[in-house]
């Protein structure tokens, strides 16, 4: 598995997302937990809202492997919060941040959380409070990195009026149907064309690059916005003819160009990975060590019905 940078050190290029472990029994856990870090991913993302309810991901992880404290340093555990489902509404004061890193830490079973995410953009976000929390709990050592998930190029900004952690992750959706990010940035300045209008502030991908701050994506197989995967999907028949062609190729599974699309770019994407099945966490993971070639790249891109003027 090759690394990519990451904050001050480097991380694996797929990451095991565990949002849907809830119903998971403790040896159905530990298998997939064994198959990621077999593949080379010591790296588990989580949120305080998966699982139906807060915390309950995160407590059926802790409670299914029961690491040691050996293992634990050997992996790392990333979390976000932010989203309060049950008021309909996001939440970056002082007060929501504090408890629900302290909610995390009870539920992992754990004394620090390496990376913390804010999860998606709170319109009332307020940069001194979240820096006030950021501030404590980097003090206490219960979080080491931060990050956000979902956030523009502005939005980063306005956090950074006041936090001084360095922020060294953006969690945003990207596959390669569902890809506006990279997408519109190819089609500027195409007048009328959906495609060339900018919806993220200004270049998310390009502003990560200039400061350091390693893109996580999320729903890599996804065709749109929960739409369904486009891997095997008959509305999709010329792109899934061009993966398949590259996966004979390169000797992989079709999910492994899907993950290779993405980690071939530049920016030293990392790929978040949903699935649940042990085999497909495997067949995934090899895509990070294919190199697609620029012209292999493009035409995945093309064939995902983007426009290359």
């Amino acid at each position: 598995m090759k690394s990519v940078p990451f904050g001050s050190g480097t991380a694996p290029a797929v990451i095991a997302g565990m949002m849907r472990i809830p119903d998971k029994t403790d040896a159905e856990v530990r298998e997939l937990y064994d198959t990621a870090r077999a593949a080379g991913i010591d790296f588990f993302d989580h949120a305080d809202i998966y699982g139906g309810a807060m915390h309950v991901c995160e407590d059926r992880f802790a409670s299914a492997l029961r690491l040691s404290a050996a293992e634990r340093d050997e992996i790392t555990l990333q979390t976000k919060c932010g989203i309060v489902p049950s008021e309909q509404m996001f939440d970056f004061s002082y007060e929501h941040i504090i408890a629900q890193v302290e909610g995390s830490l009870k539920a992992l079973r754990t004394d620090h959380i390496d990376v913390l995410l804010l999860h998606r953009p709170d319109a009332l976000v307020e940069p001194e409070e979240v820096a006030r929390a950021f501030d404590e709990l980097s003090a206490a050592g219960k979080v080491r990195a931060f990050g956000v998930s979902n956030h523009t190029p502005r939005q980063i900004d306005l956090l950074r009026t006041a936090v001084t952690q360095p922020l060294i992750a953006n969690q945003l959706q990207l596959s390669i149907t569902h890809s506006p990010i990279i997408a519109q940035g190819v089609a500027a300045n195409m007048s009328g064309e959906e495609q060339s209008i900018v919806r993220d502030g200004g270049g998310i991908v390009e502003y990560c690059r200039i400061n350091g701050i390693t893109i996580q994506a999320w729903s890599p197989f996804q065709a749109g916005f929960f739409d369904g995967v486009f891997l095997g999907n008959p509305k999709h028949p010329e792109l899934n003819a061009v993966i398949d062609r590259l996966a004979a190729k390169y000797a992989v599974e079709p999910i492994a160009i899907a993950t290779a699309w993405i980690t071939r770019h530049p920016a030293h994407m990392q790929v978040v990975l949903g699935t649940t099945t042990p085999q497909r966490v495997a067949d995934a993971a090899a895509g990070a060590d294919v190199e697609l070639s620029r012209s292999e790249w493009y035409e995945l891109f093309r064939a995902a019905g983007h426009i290359v003027p």
